[in-house]
């Protein structure tokens, strides 16, 4: 089963390569191949697909429908145009400003806030979004290991270390890891001048779009708010951000029906639902859970252990990029799973606190899934907002981005905590 899973696996990678444009089509069809034959057994397959970000990328992008009809990314398009001097620098306050929302929300949930204003913005400067919306997809990714609550990994690792909110910050009288994801965010910045360099066109902006409707605005800054609300909650439904980007999507739906009895704007926000990225994550979720049910996953663990042997440098430089290989082709929720009581027994074993690599593993898989356009949920969901403006992601023109972000900021990373937590 396993060599069959693999062989599968690779098939599905080296088709999305060579044809993007059916990615969805892949991932469904190796998603059922794996059911029809047991690789995932179909009582596993409700608790193997991430229904919580389904149901927060559906909500979400509803409110974001109304929040773009309301033209206020356009007014916030105005406001940057008027505070950068050229295009490479309005790409670089996107990022920086998509990251730090990133740091105290999920990743997904701040691409289809921020990635519509990038939008607009490219719209007025009428040039190709793609270099701004994918460096805002992997900016969102690179802040989702700085807190407690921004990535799903942290909540994880927060768990199972009984870690509080602080300890990201300030832990057992040394920095925490929030200071390794900023400096790696700073760091990027050469990287994205570099990248952009030839952006240098003058930008500017003195009239300001009337917003007609600030309702979608104002559900926006509520489900911020009360995604971060619930991160504090002890023992909250598994679903909860799902549960609440949809509850507020349908408040918004029917207030806007209130304001204009008009039943063609709630049809209109439900047909922009992305179907093709729900059922791209649909077939990647159901494709790795079947690679961790016949031990793959187990397997990749093992192995970084295995040649990390007794030497603490040596695993802890495993740990970190071998985390970022495997997290650019597989989700890193069941890998970040799946190492953490593997690291804490090989500590024990050690002698050694095991903060240290718990902080490799968590940057190293946060920051791995920047390397290809369907290494984590934001970049699907960034290069399905592009398909839906006419623009088709390349593996190749992702990773032109994708893989120096991901270096800069792995390294910054991985020195900083070497230096610290050692």
């Amino acid at each position: 089963m396993k060599i069959i899973a693999m062989v599968l696996f690779v098939l599905m990678y080296v088709l999305m390569i060579a044809k993007p444009k059916y990615r969805p089509l892949y991932a469904l069809a190796v998603a059922a191949i794996f059911l029809i034959s047991g690789i995932l057994p179909l009582n596993s397959l409700a608790s193997t697909i991430n229904w919580n970000v389904l149901l927060m990328i559906a909500g979400t992008m509803i409110i974001v429908y109304y929040f773009i009809d309301s033209r206020m990314p356009n007014l916030l398009a105005d406001i940057l145009l008027g505070k950068a001097k050229n295009v490479m620098w309005v790409t670089i306050l996107m990022s920086l400003f998509a990251g730090v929302i990133s740091a105290f929300i999920d990743n997904v949930a701040t691409v289809l806030m921020v990635a519509p204003v990038g939008i607009a913005i490219c719209k007025k400067l009428k040039m190709s979004p793609v270099g701004m919306i994918l460096s805002i997809a992997v900016s969102s990714n690179l802040q989702g290991a700085a807190t407690l609550v921004g990535d799903t990994t942290s909540i994880m690792l927060g768990d199972y270390a009984n870690m509080n909110f602080m300890d990201f910050f300030w832990m057992k009288g040394r920095p925490g890891i929030f200071f390794a994801v900023e400096l790696g965010a700073l760091a990027t910045i050469p990287v994205m001048m570099y990248l952009f360099r030839k952006d240098t066109a003058p930008v500017s902006s003195k009239e300001r779009t009337a917003v007609s409707n600030y309702v979608p605005t104002v559900m926006l800054l509520l489900m911020v708010a009360a995604l971060i609300i619930a991160s504090f909650i002890p023992d909250t439904p598994q679903m909860i951000n799902g549960i609440i980007c949809c509850t507020l999507a349908a408040v918004t739906i029917l207030l806007d029906y209130k304001r204009e009895k008009n039943k063609n704007n709630a049809v209109a926000a439900i047909k922009n639902l992305d179907v093709e990225t729900l059922g791209l994550l649909t077939g990647l979720f159901i494709v790795i859970g079947g690679l961790t049910n016949v031990g793959i996953i187990d397997d990749f663990a093992g192995l970084i252990v295995k040649f990390g042997g007794n030497n603490v440098f040596l695993l802890y430089t495993i740990v970190v990029w071998g985390s970022v290989l495997i997290s650019a082709f597989v989700d890193n929720i069941p890998y970040v799973a799946t190492m953490l009581p593997v690291l804490t027994a090989v500590t024990a074993t050690l002698g050694i606190e095991p903060y240290l690599l718990y902080f490799g593993l968590l940057s190293g898989a946060t920051l791995g899934g920047n390397i290809t356009p369907i290494g984590a949920s934001a970049n699907i969901t960034a290069v399905g907002m592009l398909r839906k403006e006419g623009y088709q992601v390349s593996f190749p023109e992702f990773m032109r981005i994708g893989i120096p972000y991901t270096l800069v900021a792995v390294m910054t990373g991985y020195i900083y905590i070497w230096l610290i937590w050692s």
